[in-house]
């Protein structure tokens, strides 16, 4: 019961820490059609190395869904589902966030985030060709969040931040 209530803490928190930084942190609108350049993808590439997939997918669903909400909500569904689908690039199962795995997965998050917003874009303004134009911004934010998620990742593996989280989500040291 212990480490179910503390996962949901986790959660929550990430959700929330990726909700703010989304909306509010480093938030810079560009294009006419809504988008905006922010690093929350970092925090949610963090949460999928530190919380189980269930508990990573709510944080990142939540997260980018409220800031969504709150900034540009026309882009709320697409969100939703394209931040649950890059968390399952990352595993958390290892001891250091820094795995082959999971330093390919934010440049491969990048790549897949950009089509599901091109997708998008292309439903929800009836066109696939404009846009085209807004993949420099998808590029730009998607890249700065993986470059920025392995810089941190480097400084949390040297303060052994994921052993840490595992022994107090685990029992027994292994993840459920």
């Amino acid at each position: 019961m212990k480490q179910n209530t503390s996962k949901l803490t986790l959660t929550g928190l990430f959700a929330a820490m990726i909700t703010l930084m989304t909306a509010y942190i480093c938030h810079i609108p560009y294009g006419a059609n809504g988008g905006y350049i922010h690093f929350g993808d970092t925090l949610i590439y963090v949460a999928a190395v530190f919380l189980p997939r269930p508990y990573a997918l709510a944080a990142a669903a939540i997260g980018g869904g409220l800031a969504d909400l709150l900034t540009a909500p026309m882009w709320m569904p697409a969100t939703i589902i394209i931040k649950m689908l890059i968390t399952l690039l990352f595993t958390s199962k290892t001891g250091k966030i820094l795995c082959t795995r999971n330093i390919a997965a934010p440049f491969i998050a990048a790549l897949l985030s950009a089509a599901g917003y091109y997708l998008a874009e292309g439903i929800l303004f009836g066109s696939f060709l404009s846009p085209i134009a807004s993949l420099s911004g998808s590029a730009v934010q998607s890249g700065g969040s993986a470059i920025i998620f392995i810089a941190l990742a480097l400084a949390l593996d040297k303060a052994h931040m994921k052993a840490r989280t595992q022994k107090m989500l685990s029992r027994n040291g292994q993840l459920r």
